[in-house]
């Protein structure tokens, strides 16, 4: 057999695999969501969860789930970015250097649930936080952090070094042209990350059903207090997320509906998911194209 010939046959067999991938992605995709979707309504995504009657809601787990992603954000973006940084531009060749990415790659490949009964030993038990949103947060920062740092520092190495080097010629300190020169043009890639780390926080469980809880009380609207556990911005309440409740539902059905809450839970988080990886080749594209037009 020819060279044409081989590489016809090969371009066909990638091809189908491709497609078979695509098929059955595909299919999941619709099956979730034309089977949960009809489920989902104003009142559904509003009303509080039901824990013995039928015609409960996901509003507290769907807040609970958001809020969350907030507070894990505020933690991981610090410091996932400065470690970046680090490792980008200032951390030279050696057996630390080599340590401190051998330790990202092992906390990179941990499943959820190792990083969830470790959050739970620490964070629950050790700090004596309990089952809490900070507690939650902290292990999903953990759970997270490596992706989140190798993002910062593989955008921050597609900047050309000729644009470091414009910037010490200008007269700027290193960190100055790291702040005002680097991250800038390292930006859209930045962004597209932190969403897609985004979508991958909101839709954990594994590790917060051992750190978050498995429980959503009632929360006070009208308290603010940040150490209330009665209010809805305390960092020291219970919070079932989206996802838990997803898996909590499966496993106990307690409720008549459990079938219909189940799918309607799980279409609405992959409604969400989709959201924020279409969302991240949105902002990456656009940023692209503001930082190329002004550049």
């Amino acid at each position: 057999m020819n060279a044409k010939k081989m590489n016809k046959v090969a371009t066909i067999v990638l091809y189908t695999i491709a497609g078979i991938i695509v098929t059955i992605l595909t299919s999941l995709l619709l099956f979730i969501l034309v089977r949960g979707l009809p489920h989902v309504n104003w009142h559904f995504l509003t009303a509080r969860s039901s824990s013995y009657q039928a015609g409960g809601g996901i509003g507290i787990q769907l807040f609970n789930s958001f809020f969350l992603l907030v507070i894990t954000l505020l933690i991981s973006l610090p410091l996932s970015t400065g470690a970046g940084i680090y490792l980008s531009e200032y951390a030279k060749k050696g057996p630390v250097t080599n340590f401190i990415r051998t330790c990202i790659e092992i906390l990179s490949s941990l499943p959820s649930v190792v990083v969830g009964l470790f959050g739970y030993l620490i964070f629950v038990i050790q700090f004596q936080y309990g089952f809490s949103i900070i507690s939650g947060a902290l292990a999903l920062t953990v759970f997270n952090l490596p992706m989140m740092t190798r993002n910062v520092e593989d955008s921050l190495r597609t900047v050309h070094h000729t644009q470091r080097e414009a910037g010490l010629a200008l007269g700027l300190s290193r960190w100055e042209t790291v702040v005002h020169v680097v991250i800038p043009e390292a930006l859209p890639g930045i962004v597209t990350g932190i969403v897609l780390a985004s979508g991958r926080i909101f839709g954990e469980a594994a590790a917060l059903i051992y750190t978050a809880g498995q429980s959503a009380p009632a929360l006070d609207w009208s308290n603010w207090n940040i150490l209330d556990v009665t209010s809805p911005i305390s960092i020291f309440r219970q919070a079932e997320t989206l996802a838990v409740h997803i898996w909590k539902v499966n496993s106990e059905g307690t409720i008549p509906d459990a079938m219909q809450v189940s799918a309607g839970s799980a279409a609405v988080l992959l409604v969400f998911i989709l959201i924020f990886n279409l969302g991240a080749r949105y902002l990456g594209k656009k940023l692209h194209q503001k930082m190329t037009s002004a550049s």
